[in-house]
C-alpha cells in the first residue's frame, strides 16, 4: 500500500494520500489549497489517478483543496452528510464505505469539535480529523461544537477501537506524526476523566483564541462547488422541470452516475441507466456502453448524480470526447426529489 503523510506548516494540517499500488487509483484526505500542486506532482510521480478527495469536516484554519483538486483531476469530492458545504459529489453517513481500488474506509460520525466532524476507519488505522488529536482533542467552542458530543464520540466510538489501531489526525502542533488508540487511552491528558461533565469542564475552560484564518477559511470552505459551472456551457444544464419534460420522450436516455450504495440508499429516477462515475471514462472507449448509447441516441442523453457535480464533470468529459448535445440535471437527484419528482427504490 502507498501511504503518504504531508504537512502544512502554517496551519499544522496533515494531508494523507492513499493507494493500493503504484499506477493505480488514489484518495486524499484533508487537502490544503496552497499545496494542491504538490499533491498533483506526487500523484504524477507515483502514476496515480486521484479518484476521491475527502474532508473530515469544515476546517477553520485553512482553505480546503477539495474544489481545486476536483477542477484539475475531476475527482469525486466527499464529506459527511451533516456538512453545510454547498456542493460535494458524495455525502456519506455513519457506517458507510468510501472505497477506491481495494482501499476501503468506514465512515464514523464523530461530532463534538464541529457538528459535521467525521472519522474514516481503515483496516489498521483511523483518520480522526480533529475529533482525536495526539495528546489532545479538538476544541469545542465554535462551529456548533459540543463537549458532551465530543466525549460521546471519543469514549463510545473512537476509543472502543482496537488498542493497536493507528491514529492519524488532521493536525498536530508538537511534531508528532501518528499514535495508537491504546497510547491515547493511557496517556492523552484530556482522556483521563471519569465523566462527561469532567471532560466538558476541561473543554469549556481552554480559553483559546480563534484560529487566525477562521473568518476567511470557513466561508471559503462552505463554497466548494462555486467553480463547477465552468464545466457546463449554456444550454447544457436542465432544471428539474425541463428534465421531467425531457424524460417523457421515448428517445431520451437518462444516466445515473452515482455509486451502487447511493442508489440503494436514496433511490433513482425511473428508467435511468446506471453507469457509475468511477467507470465512466472506460465506457467512452470504442466498445464502451456510453459510446454505443451516444451513437444510437445523439443529442438525447441526460446525466445526473447526487448533487450535480459528477454529472457536470462527466458532461465536460463527453463533450471533449466529441459527444455533443449531452445535458445534465442541475442539482442532481437531491433537486429532483425536492421538486416532487418521483424516486424509485428496490421493492
Amino acid at each position: 500500500m502507498i501511504f503518504q503523510q504531508l504537512f502544512d506548516p502554517v496551519s499544522c494540517t496533515y494531508t494523507y494520500v492513499l493507494a493500493r499500488r503504484q499506477g493505480g487509483e488514489a484518495l486524499i484526505i484533508d487537502p490544503v489549497i496552497e499545496h494542491v500542486d504538490t499533491y498533483v506532482s506526487l500523484l504524477e510521480r507515483l502514476d496515480l489517478k486521484l479518484i476521491k478527495a475527502i474532508d473530515t469536516h469544515i476546517h477553520a484554519d485553512h482553505v480546503t483543496g477539495l474544489g481545486r483538486l476536483r477542477d484539475i483531476t475531476k475527482c469525486v469530492t466527499v464529506m459527511g452528510e451533516k456538512s453545510g458545504v454547498d456542493v460535494v459529489s458524495m455525502r456519506v453517513r455513519e457506517d458507510e464505505k468510501v472505497d477506491v481500488d481495494g482501499i476501503e474506509l468506514r465512515t464514523l460520525y464523530t461530532p463534538g469539535h464541529t457538528d459535521d466532524s467525521y472519522s474514516f476507519l481503515g483496516n489498521d488505522r483511523v483518520f480522526t480529523g480533529d475529533a482525536l488529536l495526539i495528546g489532545g482533542t479538538g476544541r469545542t467552542d465554535f462551529q456548533n461544537g459540543d463537549p458532551f458530543a465530543s466525549y460521546d464520540s471519543l469514549f463510545n466510538k473512537l476509543l472502543k477501537l482496537p488498542a493497536e489501531t493507528m491514529v492519524f489526525p488532521a493536525h498536530d502542533y508538537n511534531g508528532n506524526t501518528a499514535s495508537t488508540i491504546g497510547y491515547e487511552v493511557a496517556h492523552n491528558p484530556r482522556l483521563q476523566v471519569s465523566s462527561p461533565q469532567e471532560y466538558a469542564d476541561i473543554m469549556n475552560n481552554l480559553n483559546l483564541p480563534n484560529p487566525k484564518m477562521m473568518d476567511v477559511a470557513v466561508p471559503a470552505n462552505l463554497k466548494v462547488g462555486t467553480t463547477i459551472d465552468r464545466f457546463v456551457r449554456p444550454g447544457e444544464e436542465l432544471d428539474t422541470e425541463a428534465c421531467r419534460n425531457a424524460c417523457g420522450k421515448d428517445d431520451v436516455i437518462l444516466i445515473d452516475l452515482r455509486e451502487a450504495n447511493e442508489r440503494s440508499r436514496d433511490g433513482w429516477i425511473a428508467d435511468s441507466l446506471h453507469v457509475p462515475y468511477g467507470s465512466f471514462e472506460a465506457q467512452l472507449g470504442p466498445s464502451g456502453t456510453l459510446t454505443r448509447i451516444a451513437k444510437d441516441h445523439p443529442g438525447h442523453i441526460i446525466l445526473y448524480c447526487a448533487h450535480g457535480e459528477r454529472s457536470a464533470l462527466a458532461l465536460d468529459t463527453m463533450r471533449s470526447a466529441g459527444f455533443d448535445g449531452v445535458k445534465h440535471l442541475k442539482g442532481g437527484l437531491a433537486a429532483w426529489a425536492a421538486s416532487g419528482g418521483a424516486v424509485e427504490h428496490t421493492a
